[in-house]
């Protein structure tokens, strides 16, 4: 899950397998938005009470057994692997500080267009335009894929792209 496998900081495993109750529903909360995060945490607290948690699959249906069934569309694991994704490369930090010097590095009418994934990255970059004083906003709100776009590729249906000019 380490974007630089060279980090030698944290890993998934350590993170699953170390961390107190508290921390991992922190982690699921704030990272994943996990509403069942005190329920997934404490099914992962008793399940490596037993045995070390070593794959993704079982990690999977850890959060599987601890999620009742049907409540979502997507896979129960998933916002627990983005939660942990973000959490173990300090993703949504890296971004507010990639913004930041971008800005800082642009030409003065010069575009900034960034697309988020998700609603946390999308919440950052919108502040973050919204807050910097040298910039005007050009999207006052976040630009969505069409229908045609997200069936030539799927994976941009959660994509949205904000626009900003640096005064």
């Amino acid at each position: 899950m380490r974007m630089n496998a060279r980090q030698a900081a944290l890993t998934a495993m350590q993170v699953v397998n170390d961390s107190p109750m508290d921390v991992l529903v922190e982690i699921f909360k704030r990272y994943g938005e996990e509403r069942f995060a005190k329920r997934i945490a404490h099914r992962i607290i008793q399940t490596r009470r037993e045995t070390p948690i070593a794959t993704t699959t079982q990690l999977a249906e850890i959060v599987k057994q601890a999620v009742p069934h049907g409540v979502s569309k997507i896979h129960p694991a998933t916002r627990v692997f983005q939660a942990l994704r973000i959490h173990i490369n300090a993703e949504l930090e890296n971004l507010a500080m990639g913004l930041d010097v971008a800005i800082q590095l642009l030409k003065p009418g010069g575009c900034l267009c960034v697309i988020a994934f998700h609603s946390l990255e999308d919440r950052i970059v919108k502040h973050r335009f919204r807050t910097c004083a040298r910039t005007e906003i050009l999207t006052k709100r976040p630009i969505l894929p069409d229908a045609v776009e997200v069936q030539h590729n799927p994976r941009a249906r959660s994509a949205k792209l904000r626009v900003a000019r640096k005064l």
